[in-house]
């Protein structure tokens, strides 16, 4: 990339370009820039309003990406603003009820945004939501969840249901429960709870509608295991376990149905992990593949088009953030 950094923002476009913004190098960064899959280069482009770390990033379905909260330097925010890739230029839209960090956004099938959850003003963790409209380029209240959590995950389902799961809960602890947001209601409901809360783990959905839970660390310390929710009955079953424990990894499902995950650190050690390891849905088993040529930790890895993953940044042993990126073939492994 032109700028190191981490914890920062990838958002595929469209057109198949990557969008990459925000995140930190020894403070918050506006800057933002372009990867073409065609000519495997990066080019700079508009740079946001304000820097920020710890956003979320959402690609609208007019093809316009929504950044929404994370923080500065000194403040946790409330403002938004979008990109547009027709002008490479950013522009304010409507600031939420409530400042966010660590929160979760989910684009919605009738095209809106919903935003849950989070550190709020003074650090406290939020039970709200709200709703982004793009048409009116405005926020409303939502239901709020059933209960207050932060660095949560949101999977969107095959029925439309949003799965929200664990996160750091108001007491400061682990949360193990979950649950479901119907946009047809616009209302919560409990699920099944996770066996034991996660933190820094990743979710991802897979082909057949489950959903794959791995990694991460909870009240017992570090964990490799994996497990799978089945929205249908609202339950949590286990499934093959990872190589090694990993806390910060990235999981990216694949064209072929598997999951790749990449990096993360051992969750007791700040190192990161250069390691990557394959899931398999049909034999719910795990395999390694090739390593990637940093280690890393506080990365992205995002799916191209053309099936490759492109993993960029993150932050290194010394924490100074990278500027490197690297691409996975399925097709060969490496």
């Amino acid at each position: 990339m032109i700028e190191a950094r981490s914890l920062y923002t990838s958002t595929r476009l469209q057109g198949g370009q990557v969008l990459v913004a925000g995140g930190t190098r020894t403070g918050s960064v506006a800057a933002a820039e372009l990867y073409d899959p065609g000519s495997g280069a990066w080019t700079a482009t508009g740079s946001m309003i304000e820097p920020r770390t710890g956003s979320t990033a959402t690609l609208l379905s007019n093809g316009t990406v929504l950044v929404a909260g994370g923080r500065n330097s000194t403040d946790v925010l409330a403002s938004t603003e979008l990109y547009d890739p027709v002008t490479a230029s950013w522009t304010a839209t409507g600031v939420m009820a409530e400042v966010r960090d660590g929160h979760t956004a989910t684009l919605l099938s009738d095209g809106s945004v919903l935003v849950a959850g989070g550190y709020g003003s003074s650090g406290g963790i939020l039970g709200s939501a709200e709703l982004y409209d793009p048409a009116s380029g405005t926020w409303s209240a939502a239901a709020s969840m059933i209960e207050p959590r932060a660095y949560h995950t949101a999977t969107l389902l095959a029925d439309d249901r949003l799965l929200v799961v664990s996160g750091y809960g108001s007491g400061g602890g682990i949360l193990g429960s979950a649950e479901l947001y119907d946009p047809s209601t616009g209302t919560w409901t409990a699920t099944g709870s996770m066996p034991a809360g996660r933190a820094a783990y990743t979710a991802t959905l897979l082909p057949d509608g489950k959903v794959l839970f791995v990694g991460g660390a909870n009240t017992e310390g570090a964990v490799a295991s994996a497990e799978l929710y089945d929205p249908s009955s609202g339950t949590w079953a286990a499934t093959g376990s990872m190589a090694v424990t990993r806390c910060g990894h990235t999981a990216t499902p694949l064209s072929n149905g598997k999951v790749l995950v990449a990096g993360g650190n051992s969750c007791s050690s700040g190192d990161p992990l250069a390691s990557a390891e394959l899931y398999d849905p049909m034999s719910g088993s795990w395999t390694g593949t090739m390593n990637m040529l940093d280690a890393r930790v506080g990365h992205t890895s995002t799916l191209l088009m053309n099936g490759q993953v492109l993993v960029a940044g993150s932050s290194a042993s010394s924490s100074d953030p990278l500027a490197s990126a690297e691409l996975y073939d399925p097709g060969s492994g490496s």
